[in-house]
């Protein structure tokens, strides 16, 4: 039989020093024992493969002086709440714990997965675990928290442990490979450390499957072992969609589920690399991704193809595809339909909504299709039958209710044509007058978005046309929605017949004011004296 020892169990940690990503956890069980004051009823929490039960075996040397390689069967008692989850299981640990130790000066007790517990075994272990005897210590692990009813938690002093950061991971496999003498790329690496979930159990039994017998690491082992698709693909992918190439699209789908990845594992896979193309779109947020500068260039120039909204609402539909994934009798026509439905998403700006748009039969003229009997290929002179323009045929939203109501503006402007002082001079400092009251009208009735709207840049005034700029052309339908009230307002007030014109100018970049500093900074510019006031009176933002 071989005598190979698993890595997760060859360098599993056996000191503090040696647990990876848990520094915090660590150093305080270090200073509570070095100072003697370690609580007997400690609960170890975190998710799978982070150190929980590492850690407790060391508490347990550790607090008895142990050496490593000491019999310690006498006073560490590891037990698995799983098939001892009942009241007689816990009856027979409780008149354990009345016998002091043989060696050391404590017994320890490691109950591993303590959430299968039964409540009946729960409330056993109560009055036990709130006043143990002076000689034992209790270490619960456990990966569901919730899971344990409240009055266990609130006898046990708890650690929670996170997930293992990918450079971490990283870290402690590249010294392994050393130990080893192993070859390996950083790609290669990286590559197992994002596949295990921040779990190093997982990480080093998904190395120990790459390397084999090889003692090399390359990130095609890993794609080819690992049963993953490499970012090449999902580039390839993306691509197509960004072509809306169907043919292509489908074929490079199929030729990756042939390959035996499944079909969830690809749509959360390529859900993660729009994820990554999202994340890359600002500077402030790249340092969460883990490729390398080429890597990110190329995630760099994806972004800047696309809007944040598409990007959300791609991410929305490969995910909603793998949650019902499991439930579809036709698993592979849902990965299909999944990448058709984000290549023909469209948005509709009147609409304001996300549709699916039919991809026109000429985008594949240059594509070869195939049947059964003939390959039949579209040639390029090919016409349509007839010419339509789709803007002839547009539906209209317009209810009954809002008709009436323009046609009672317009009636109300008319009768106010008879007042009109066509001498009157308006300067731009009515206008801006005007402007501003009627906003602040609009707030006052709880119309804070037109308010808000209204307020994003200056107006202009030229020729009796009042110039308005807007940054997009949501705001733009919005203005427009608004035109007539706010001509009718200014027509009443300033007795001369005005028109409101707007611009969009994309490269308006205003800065909106969320937190409590960068209202006061934006008061305190239209304003010197409230910075006097603050001091004055000694006030905090």
């Amino acid at each position: 039989m071989s005598n190979f020892l698993v890595s997760a169990r060859k360098y599993r940690p056996v000191n503090f020093e040696d647990v990876v990503g848990q520094e915090t956890i660590t150093t305080t069980l270090k200073n509570a024992i070095s100072n003697n004051k370690l609580a007997q009823a400690l609960l170890f929490t975190g998710p799978r493969g982070v150190g929980k039960t590492s850690c407790a075996r060391i508490v347990a040397r550790e607090i008895n002086n142990f050496e490593i390689n000491d019999d310690n069967s006498y006073n560490i008692f590891e037990l698995d709440a799983a098939s001892n989850n009942g009241v007689e299981g816990i009856r027979n640990l409780i008149d354990q714990t009345r016998i002091p130790p043989q060696t050391g000066k404590y017994k320890v007790y490691i109950i591993d997965e303590v959430h299968m517990l039964s409540s009946g075994a729960f409330n056993a272990f109560l009055k036990t675990l709130e006043e143990p005897p002076p000689h034992c210590i209790f270490i619960l692990a456990t990966t569901e928290k919730h899971k344990i009813i409240p009055t266990i938690l609130s006898r046990c002093q708890i650690y929670n442990f996170k997930r293992i950061t990918i450079d971490s991971i990283v870290n402690h496999l590249k010294n392994i490979c050393k130990i080893e003498e192993i070859q390996y790329n950083d790609d290669a690496l990286k590559q197992i450390a994002s596949k295990c979930d921040g779990a190093m159990r997982d990480a080093l039994q998904l190395f120990d499957k790459v390397v084999g017998i090889n003692k090399k690491i390359t990130s095609e082992m890993v794609v080819e072992n690992l049963n993953s698709v490499d970012f090449d693909k999902f580039l390839e992918i993306v691509n197509l969609i960004n072509k809306k190439d169907i043919p292509n699209l489908i074929n490079a789908t199929n030729s990756i589920l042939d390959q035996g990845i499944s079909g969830d594992l690809f749509l959360s896979g390529l859900s993660s690399f729009y994820r990554d193309i999202l994340v890359c779109k600002n500077n402030l947020s790249q340092k969460l991704l883990n490729y390398d500068e080429a890597k990110i260039k190329v995630l760099y120039d994806l972004s800047s193809e696309k809007s944040y909204d598409f990007l959300i609402e791609y991410i929305k539909i490969l995910n909603d595809a793998e949650i019902n994934f499991q439930k579809s009798i036709n698993q592979r026509l849902l990965v299909e339909l999944s990448v058709l439905k984000v290549s023909s998403l469209d948005f509709d700006n009147k609409k304001k909504k996300f549709n699916y748009k039919l991809i026109p039969v000429s985008s594949f003229h240059s594509q070869i299709f195939n049947s059964n009997q003939s390959k039949v290929k579209i040639k390029n002179e090919s016409k349509p039958i007839a010419d339509i323009n789709i803007s002839d045929y547009e539906t209209s939203t317009l209810s009954l209710k809002s008709i009436e109501k323009d046609k009672d503006l317009a009636d109300e402007t008319i009768e106010l044509e008879n007042e009109f002082n066509e001498e009157k001079i308006i300067t731009i400092e009515d206008v801006l007058e005007l402007w501003g009251e009627y906003s602040n009208i609009q707030e006052e009735k709880g119309r804070y978005n037109i308010a808000s709207i209204l307020r994003i840049s200056i107006p202009k005034y030229e020729n009796n046309n009042i110039i308005y700029t807007v940054p997009n052309n949501t705001t733009s339908l919005e203005v427009e929605r608004e035109k007539p009230q706010i001509i009718l307002f200014l027509t009443k007030k300033l007795k001369t017949k005005v028109n409101i014109l707007t611009e969009i100018d994309m490269k308006a970049d205003k800065k909106i004011a969320y937190t409590n500093k960068e209202k006061y900074e934006l008061l305190k510019k239209k304003n010197p004296l409230i910075e006097n006031l603050k001091k004055e009176f000694r006030l905090s933002i």
